[in-house]
């Protein structure tokens, strides 16, 4: 068994969708990044690839490269899935903690769990999305970004 943890944060940008999970959150504003900057898939991403002594999400996915411009992160994971699989690892779970003033996830959990579960080829129960608040503390408590952290098992 190997645990891995993953992080990431992106700021609000204007004009920008806001994907978290694998999933659009409609009528809200989207961070900037490079890809998409879904904060949640970038942490399970740097959580399994760590996990795996694979390196980090900018090893493998450098921000400027051209290539990634705009990239669907659901992609990267799958890519991530694939170099875990030639590695002899198979994921076990994943929580993720998004960290955020706004906002409020609860009604889109459900659809992120059901969107990450079977990139990662594990059941719904197997992936772990909470939602908290930063208490006003620093940027993120501003309501200047999101940011996630995730933990993984391998096998």
């Amino acid at each position: 068994m190997r645990v891995g943890i993953g992080y990431d944060v992106h700021p609000f940008g204007k004009g920008r969708r806001l994907m978290l999970g694998g999933v659009l959150i409609e009528g809200e504003e989207g961070l900037d990044g490079h890809s998409d900057a879904d904060v949640v898939l970038h942490a399970i991403i740097d959580a399994l690839l760590g996990a795996a002594g694979l390196g980090d999400i900018g090893l493998h996915f450098p921000p400027g490269d051209p290539a990634y411009a705009g990239a669907d992160s659901k992609d990267l994971l799958r890519h991530v899935m694939r170099l875990l699989k030639e590695a002899g690892h198979t994921v076990e779970n994943a929580d993720v903690t998004v960290i955020a003033e706004r906002p409020r996830l609860q009604d889109h959990i459900g659809r992120m769990r059901r969107t990450i579960a079977p990139i990662l080829e594990v059941e719904d129960a197997c992936i772990s999305v909470k939602a908290t608040t930063h208490e006003g503390l620093g940027a993120i408590g501003r309501g200047e970004g999101v940011a996630a952290m995730a933990v993984t098992l391998l096998k």
